[in-house]
């Protein structure tokens, strides 16, 4: 919705009213010239400039020298006196102090944080700025900074539009509050006629109750099948700071919470994506990280989340796609000549078990040769499923198994990982940003907070409860 106020996106319907008229922002460019200013969640600075070039950029102050004077403005030079001034003006009216001489690549993340801000009030047409989760890379003490800004630029007269999930800081800086869910606004309400509690409600609150779980499974003289402890993970855009987490053998754990905070980050960090640290055990023996071939030689398989980028061969046939992994590391679908000498893929065993995980996930192809690149998205979402079922895994990490695929998909997709658990007492762990799924097919829901697990619920607690675990400030 920000998006199309600051013009990056065109509404396909609807209207917008600016200073009472009705305007169309078709780029960036023209919502900056009207006055509106968007500090986007992912950082847009460039790393080997300084706080002041990136807070000025495209808008430096110029001066002539002689050259100039003969040939022209295009060989005018930077006012650097002129662009310091500017630039220290701005950093002061944001009310937090950083080094406006420091390049961005150099400084703390939350610095980069106050730069970007700087830079939309070095604009001197300013009238509303939107800041997109701004707080969510700062300290406490830097957030109670910028929530002190923001309360001083209301004063001079700039309106903030402020999204964030911290609930609290809504509370405690503004002055109405609107909830979203689903890409629909569900309330408008002023700030003082509000709380915690109603507005958890209202973000994660459907309008039709879930039936009530009647299969739902915890057992508490299951032994630990993987416990890890004091993970931290080095993934882009994700915070795993320190989590420490038990799996019961034979559950279905669910892994939850908001964008950012973590729970994609346990799957990647644990089967060696992604730079890890801590301790993984799992069936009683540590499992080395960072190395994905001994998480799956120890019976441990991922769907990962990036199908395209990560889970699927998409020039290959789909018969390729299931029994791959399953070949290379078990030496799965192989025939063997002269005495175990020569193995030779066996193609009939191939093209049967795929033949019976397209009949099984009801996946929609021309045949078992079709390439993976042709299928929909929900279809090549059951291929990486069927891949790692033909491993005939002991544990399944399987991440946002339904994102972007249809509501029929997503049924099929669900069922078939109960149906693999229980029938194959496979344990395993589902991350999803959708807590009604958690709900609908998980026996435990963590939900991670701030790189850490900030609790662990039965999957019939009620949404409220999750919602008030996924806004709470891990220490």
């Amino acid at each position: 919705l920000m998006n199309i106020l600051f013009g990056i996106y065109t509404a396909d319907s609807g209207e917008i009213y600016w200073k009472d008229k009705k305007v169309e922002f078709d780029s960036p460019r023209e919502a900056i010239e009207q006055g509106i200013g968007m500090v986007h969640q992912e950082f847009s600075l460039i790393p080997g400039f300084s706080a002041t070039e990136n807070i000025l950029l495209n808008r430096e102050p110029m001066k002539k020298n002689v050259i100039s004077e003969i040939f022209g403005e295009r060989l005018n030079t930077l006012d650097y006196k002129e662009m310091a001034d500017r630039s220290a003006k701005a950093i002061d009216k944001m009310g937090v102090k950083i080094d406006a001489d420091m390049v961005i690549s150099d400084m703390p993340v939350g610095h980069k944080q106050f730069t970007e801000i700087a830079r939309e009030l070095s604009k001197d047409q300013l009238k509303l700025l939107i800041l997109d989760e701004p707080t969510a890379v700062l300290t406490e003490k830097e957030a109670e900074a910028l929530l002190d800004s923001i309360r001083g630029m209301a004063a001079k007269g700039i309106a903030v539009i402020f999204i964030t999930h911290r609930l609290h800081e809504i509370l405690t800086v503004c002055d109405k509050v609107v909830i979203m869910r689903d890409g629909y606004v569900v309330k408008d309400v002023p700030a003082k006629e509000t709380d915690v509690p109603d507005i958890t409600k209202w973000m994660v609150g459907r309008s039709i109750q879930s039936v009530a779980r009647a299969d739902v499974k915890i057992d508490p003289e299951a032994r630990t099948i993987m416990s890890i402890k004091n993970l931290w993970v080095d993934m882009p855009g994700e915070t795993v700071r320190n989590v420490n987490l038990d799996i019961k053998e034979g559950e279905i754990l669910g892994i939850g919470g908001l964008a950012g905070q973590g729970k994609l980050g346990i799957p990647n960090g644990v089967m060696g994506l992604y730079s890890a640290g801590g301790v993984v055990e799992f069936d009683g023996k540590e499992i080395p990280l960072n190395n994905p071939r001994k998480c799956l030689d120890a019976s441990l398989a991922f769907v990962s989340e990036d199908r395209r980028g990560v889970g699927l061969l998409l020039d290959e046939s789909l018969e390729w796609n299931v029994a791959f992994t399953a070949m290379q590391i078990q030496s799965k679908f192989l025939k063997q000549y002269l005495g175990g000498l020569v193995s030779w893929r066996d193609e009939k065993a191939i093209r049967e078990v795929t033949q019976k995980y397209i009949d099984e996930l009801m996946i929609k192809c021309t045949s078992s040769r079709q390439k993976a690149r042709e299928l929909s998205g929900g279809n090549q979402q059951k291929i990486c499923l069927a891949k790692a079922f033909a491993l005939g895994p002991k544990f399944l990490f399987v991440s946002e198994p339904t994102r972007g695929i249809d509501v029929g998909a997503k049924s099929l997709v669900l069922d078939a990982l109960k149906k693999f658990n229980r029938e194959s007492g496979v344990t395993v762990v589902m991350i999803s940003s959708e807590l009604e799924e958690l709900r609908t097919t998980c026996d435990r829901i963590a939900i991670v907070s701030g790189g850490k697990i900030a609790g662990i619920l039965p999957a019939t607690e009620s949404s409220e409860e999750f919602g008030l675990l996924m806004v709470s400030q891990v220490k």
